[in-house]
């Protein structure tokens, strides 16, 4: 088989996570067939100057874009500074439970395409959808799939329902959210009400429950964590409970990319990467409901 031929039956495709927690979530997918490359935004819950910036360290701009998914409109997964007018160019995909709420926020574009189990993006890559229990809309979780090649992003999932582990057995690729240690919320100044909300199945996962659906998923090849919470988790504890698993590691930050994670192309990874110095210039905000 030639190399072309290779590519056409596995893709090529990577994912770089700009940023992920409380403070605003986005990640770029990049998939290629030969010599078109496609690149696909999860997420905008950052400033356009700061996506700007992130996109010129990948030298992409927001015109390369083909499309915009939205897992969710809470204000971390889509800044209220994207409503200001519609854009142009990337199409805009987001579940149908959630079209009310993204009128209200002023988010309906000119290009939009509404979603709810399945579609397919350009270049082929087919999208299964599975909606999670996150607050009152849920969220989105997707499988993108291309030729053989797969890569799983869930984040604000409630609790790792069967559908979503079925949803995505065996990628290669598993972004998935280990928002908390039970025991640093537990002791955290947060109100009641917010620990129950974050614990209470409709919330976030913890680092175990994160680990517990890993262990159920099987990813081929890789996992990367999102969405740690500032006040009750580090990359350390989050990254303690993948010790010894049979998949390169990457944890992300809230400040800074990930760089490209590779999902197709075979090549070495690092067996565990934290992004350097993640928290030591934060300190907790008693004000801020860190999601």
């Amino acid at each position: 088989m030639s190399s072309d031929d290779h590519a056409a039956t596995c893709g090529q495709m990577r994912l770089s996570v700009l940023a992920s927690g409380s403070g605003g979530n986005a990640a770029l997918l990049e998939y290629t067939l030969g010599a078109r490359r496609h690149v696909v935004l999860i997420d905008i819950g950052i400033s356009p100057r700061r996506l700007r910036a992130a996109l010129t360290e990948h030298k992409l701009t927001f015109e390369d874009l083909s499309d915009v998914m939205i897992t969710h409109f809470d204000h971390d997964h889509w800044a209220r500074a994207w409503s200001a007018k519609p854009w142009e160019g990337p199409t805009l995909r987001l579940h149908r439970r959630h079209l009310r709420r993204a009128e209200r926020a002023g988010a309906l574009n000119r290009r939009t395409e509404p979603f709810t189990d399945a579609f397919e993006l350009p270049g082929g890559v087919g999208v299964h959808v599975v909606l999670n229990a996150h607050d009152d809309l849920g969220s989105a979780a997707f499988r993108f799939q291309f030729g053989q090649v797969s890569l799983g992003y869930a984040t604000d999932l409630g609790r790792a329902s069967d559908a979503l582990v079925e949803t995505m057995r065996h990628v290669d690729l598993l972004a998935i959210e280990s928002n908390y240690c039970p025991r640093l919320q537990a002791a955290s100044a947060r109100p009641e009400f917010l620990k129950r909300r974050v614990m209470g199945g409709h919330g976030h996962l913890s680092n175990e429950q994160c680990r517990d659906a890993v262990s159920r998923i099987e990813p081929r090849r890789q996992v990367v964590l999102l969405h740690l919470s500032r006040q009750c988790n580090t990359p350390e504890l989050a990254a303690s409970h993948h010790a010894g698993a049979p998949y390169a590691l990457t944890v992300s930050d809230q400040h800074r990319p990930t760089g490209w994670v590779e999902v197709g192309s075979g090549r070495p990874v690092p067996q565990v990467r934290i992004q350097p110095d993640l928290f030591d210039a934060l300190t907790p905000r008693s004000a801020e409901v860190a999601r």
